[in-house]
C-alpha cells in the first residue's frame, strides 16, 4: 500500500500539475483568439467556491480556473482496489492493491506517448523504492482528443439558434466531458461533430446531486428545434 501511494503521490503536486516528464509538451499553445473566448463567459468564481464547498482554487482567475477545466490535460487519481476500507478497528494488510487515475488528453497530444511515458515514469520512482513487491501499470482506454471548428456551419446556426431562442449570446466553451466518440464519429462519417449543452455550470453532471432545470429542459427543445430550421439556412 505504502508503494502504491508512493506512486500515486508521484503523478503531480499539490497545485494540480502533472509531473510525468514530457507528458505534457505537446499541448497545443494557447492562441490569442482562444484566449478572448474566456473574457465574456459568466462565470462567478465566488459563487462556484460556495457550489463546491471549497475556500479556494488551485488556480488565482477565472481564465485559470476555466482554462484548468477546460483546455489543459488534468490527472485524477480515482480509487484504489484491493485495500480494507470498511468503518471499524478491524486491521488488514492487503496482498495486492490497484490504483486507477486518468489523464485527460487535449489537442496535439498522443495518448500512446502519454501511455508510454507514464509507464517510464511509474517504473523510474518504483526502481527508487527497492521495494520487494511488483509492479504492473496497464492501460484500459486511449481516446484521441477532439476540439470543434468554431467556424463550422453547424456552431454558426448553433449561435443563430440560442440568440433566438434564450436572447443571449451563446458562450463557447471547450468542455466536452468524457466522450471520445465525438472524434471517432468525426473520423468514421467524414462530417463534422458539434456539442451542443443545454444547462448550467453547477448542474452536477454524473453526480450525485446531478440537475437540470425545468426551464432549461422546455427551452431546450425549442432550441433544438430552432437549431435545425437555422442549419438549413447556413451555406
Amino acid at each position: 500500500m505504502s508503494d502504491l501511494i508512493a506512486l500515486l503521490g508521484s503523478l503531480l503536486d499539490h497545485t494540480g500539475k502533472i509531473l510525468v516528464p514530457g507528458a505534457t509538451d505537446d499541448v497545443a499553445p494557447l492562441t490569442e483568439d482562444e484566449r478572448k473566448l474566456y473574457d465574456n463567459i459568466s462565470f462567478d468564481l465566488e459563487e462556484m467556491k460556495s457550489v463546491a464547498g471549497i475556500k479556494h482554487f488551485l488556480q488565482d482567475t477565472k481564465e485559470e480556473v476555466l482554462m484548468a477545466r477546460w483546455r489543459n490535460p488534468s490527472l485524477s487519481i480515482h480509487g484504489i482496489q484491493g485495500a480494507f476500507s470498511e468503518p471499524g478497528t478491524k486491521t488488514v494488510i492487503p496482498k495486492q492493491v490497484t490504483g486507477k487515475f486518468s489523464i485527460r488528453q487535449v489537442p496535439n497530444v498522443d495518448p500512446p506517448d502519454v501511455e508510454r511515458k507514464v509507464k517510464e515514469h511509474l517504473q523510474q520512482v518504483f526502481s527508487t523504492l527497492k521495494s520487494p513487491n511488483r509492479l504492473r501499470v496497464t492501460a484500459t482506454v486511449g481516446a484521441k482528443p477532439w476540439v470543434a471548428n468554431l467556424k463550422d456551419p453547424q456552431y454558426v446556426a448553433g449561435q443563430r439558434a440560442v440568440r433566438e431562442v434564450f436572447g443571449v449570446e451563446p458562450e463557447l466553451i471547450r468542455e466536452g466531458s468524457t466522450i471520445p466518440i465525438a472524434q471517432n464519429f468525426q473520423e468514421v462519417t467524414g462530417k463534422s461533430v458539434m456539442m451542443l449543452p443545454i444547462g448550467g455550470h453547477d448542474d452536477g453532471e454524473h453526480s450525485q446531486s446531478e440537475k437540470i432545470s425545468r426551464y432549461n429542459y422546455i427551452e431546450g427543445t425549442k432550441l433544438f428545434a430552432t437549431y435545425m430550421y437555422e442549419l438549413s439556412l447556413v451555406k
